[in-house]
């Protein structure tokens, strides 16, 4: 049997039973075991470790921990480098709906179980968002966030900071209901779709060509737009480190 020492930095003590969070942690196994298996088994999903030191020196998650190793796991910096398209699974359809809001790609569908998941985010290089930490430790899963609260505008914020996306944000750009990049409309052209005090009230319109879904800046309009100037001047040192729920 051998004995390898593990500490977690950061929000991936989020994942540990409280007696272990922000201490040593001394793991038994057996056989050739890598970290990222042994670093799992303790419940933290490889999508959330970043940094990894074996005894004071930068390797990879893949690397077999041998007996006597001292292993220190950072997790994943904030931010992203190319633009950023997201799955979320079927717990999170009112994020996805704020999401799309703020201009983000979500991908979502209340159906797709977790196999057709981490296929799709595998395939198609998007992040996965879900509570369901077994889901992130899928071996095809490259990047993705297990979100710690269960109210969707405070994972909205979590999404935010964890990306850093707030010079990203394009409100209003997107489908709420298809996803689809939304286009500017005469209003002649969908006038036989409105209400009569939309016909009278608003001249501004967006279609999307995918569903015909038509849009406008409606009453719900200034809401959107505090919550979007609110979640332009957040910063990342906001992020909170414990979770309000622990994930699954």
């Amino acid at each position: 049997m051998s004995t390898a020492h593990f500490r977690f930095h950061g929000r991936l003590n989020d994942f540990l039973n409280p007696e272990r969070r922000g201490r040593q942690v001394a793991v038994r196994f057996r056989g050739a075991q890598s970290i990222k298996h042994l670093a799992e088994s303790l419940g933290v999903p490889h999508p959330e470790i970043g940094q990894v030191r074996v005894n004071g020196r930068d390797e990879a998650l893949e690397k077999i921990t041998q007996d006597g190793d001292s292993i220190e796991l950072h997790p994943a910096a904030n931010g992203y480098s190319s633009e950023p398209r997201f799955l979320l699974d079927c717990h999170l359809g009112r994020l996805t709906a704020h999401l799309r809001m703020l201009g983000f790609d979500c991908l979502y569908e209340n159906d797709f179980d977790d196999p057709d998941m981490a296929e799709i985010v595998h395939r198609e290089e998007r992040i996965l968002l879900t509570r369901d930490r077994r889901l992130l430790m899928r071996r095809i899963v490259r990047d993705g966030y297990c979100l710690r609260s269960l109210e969707p505008l405070e994972q909205l914020e979590e999404v935010i900071l964890r990306f850093e996306l707030t010079g990203r944000i394009r409100p209003f750009h997107r489908c709420l209901r298809c996803n689809h990049p939304l286009e500017p409309v005469e209003k002649e052209r969908v006038l036989d779709r409105l209400e009569p005090l939309t016909r009278k009230y608003f001249d501004e319109f967006h279609l999307c060509p995918a569903c015909g879904q038509v849009y406008w800046k409606g009453s719900h309009y200034e809401r959107m737009l505090g919550l979007v100037e609110r979640l332009k001047t957040m910063r990342a040192d906001t992020q909170r480190v414990g979770a309000t729920q622990p994930c699954s």
